[in-house]
């Protein structure tokens, strides 16, 4: 066994913004905090988040967050609402960083500079005393009397509380590469089948590609599979050249499998024979016009009209009054629930989050320690959560890393050992 280099209260390791946040308030209690990374600089998915823009948080209730998470909202309350959205903005704007809310809720740094948003964190952290280990990859930890070991490549350092905030596997340019996974597992912890969130879907055999980049906000549409509807649900859909994104999508990805049908109700919230009576109406009142006309009048883009009228098998030139009930009959199912088989979700080369990861049956959502293993931790995405769009998943990351420094200051405390080793 390589000689320990470095004795510590404790080590966390992953220097985004959860293993960031979490340091900086460890840091703030007096002990003796490590952080380590094995990138070269902290951060570097967050520099990357919202497009660089850093979408920190959203300004809603706290109260509806919970639903932003899928079922597992439940478990983030504590955490949450310890450390809520007006905190993380009040953390930001004492040390000089102007916010600006959205007219959808976003809130962003007022210049939209991600890279100051990392600087921020890592400069508290030294302010607090945190000693940053830049390049030093964690290769295995083991559980002692004392505590934990941590081994790099050349070094080995003792820890009394271990925080694990490694991230997902979610763009793993930036060195999320599910690291932490094994290490909690190594531990005996149970860890949920991990796979993209926050990712676009590819379509089979996709009709739109011509009309990539076309946005319908507040688009409703279900989710099928095995001829069962799964979710009912609306938001913005972007069409792209191989399927389908936007917010709406994305939200909606973590419950989408392959295979899934995707329909699409172009028409709003309304029931085929709500949708019929509507079109018959329109062509008794005008009987000449093209039939791509009356539909295109009803707030659907010219575009799709046209696309939507050859898909339907409808001659171009067919006016309503030659329309006949079986090619009607098409037209309204592809108006009010276009279906879209999903061919495969989008990796994690462009997913913006993980799902699945550390059991949350086995963390205390008080404290964000494991049940399992007393003076381990976990902070942000390496936990089996996963957020919509909007600025939840840094919220998460921001409150989850804050509950689990208070975690092990208290642990510290318990053991008695909250003095500098």
């Amino acid at each position: 066994m390589k000689p320990v280099t470095g004795q510590y209260d404790i080590v966390i390791t992953g220097a985004g913004p959860a293993g960031l946040f979490c340091a900086i308030h460890a840091g703030n209690a007096g002990t003796r905090v490590l952080l380590l990374e094995k990138n070269k600089s902290a951060g570097e998915k967050l520099c990357i988040s919202g497009t660089g823009q850093c979408n920190i948080t959203h300004s809603g209730d706290m109260r509806d967050f919970f639903s932003k998470y899928g079922t597992h909202g439940k478990f983030l309350k504590p955490s949450l609402m310890n450390y809520t959205n007006r905190d993380v903005m009040e953390f930001f704007e004492t040390r000089g960083i102007r916010m600006e809310i959205t007219a959808g809720g976003k809130v962003f740094p007022k210049n939209r500079n991600a890279a100051e948003i990392r600087d921020i964190l890592t400069k508290e952290c030294r302010c607090r005393g945190v000693d940053i280990k830049y390049g030093d990859e964690v290769t295995r930890l083991e559980r002692t009397a004392d505590g934990f070991a941590l081994y790099t490549h050349d070094q080995v350092f003792s820890a009394r509380t271990l925080v694990i905030a490694t991230g997902g596997c979610s763009y793993q340019k930036t060195g999320s590469t599910g690291d932490g996974y094994r290490f909690a597992a190594s531990l005996g912890h149970t860890i949920i089948e991990v796979g993209p969130a926050l990712a676009p879907v590819v379509i089979s055999n996709y009709p739109f590609a011509d009309l990539a980049g076309l946005t319908f906000p507040g688009l409703h549409f279900s989710i099928w599979r095995d001829s069962r509807k799964i979710i009912n649900t609306c938001g913005d859909v972007l069409l792209t050249h191989t399927g389908l994104s936007g917010p709406g999508i994305l939200d909606a990805s973590r419950s989408i499998h392959e295979g899934d049908v995707i329909r699409l109700s172009f028409a709003g919230p309304v029931q085929q024979n709500t949708c019929a009576q509507t079109l018959i109406g329109q062509i008794s009142a005008n009987p000449k016009s093209l039939v791509k006309t009356l539909i295109s009048g009803n707030g659907i883009p010219s575009r799709l009209a046209e696309l939507l009228v050859r898909l339907a098998g409808i001659p171009e030139e067919c006016t309503g009054a030659h329309l006949s009930a079986e090619l009607r009959a098409r037209l309204i199912e592809l108006l009010t629930g276009c279906p879209l088989t999903v061919k495969k979700l989008g990796d994690f080369s462009v997913a913006m989050v993980t799902r699945g990861g550390i059991s949350l049956d086995e963390v205390d959502p008080k404290t964000m320690e494991s049940r399992i293993v007393p003076g381990l931790f976990f902070a942000g995405e390496i936990l089996d959560i996963d957020g919509d769009t909007g600025g939840y998943n840094l919220q998460a990351a921001f409150s989850t890393g804050y509950c689990a420094a208070q975690g092990c200051v208290r642990r510290l405390n318990a053991y008695g050992k909250i003095e500098r080793i």
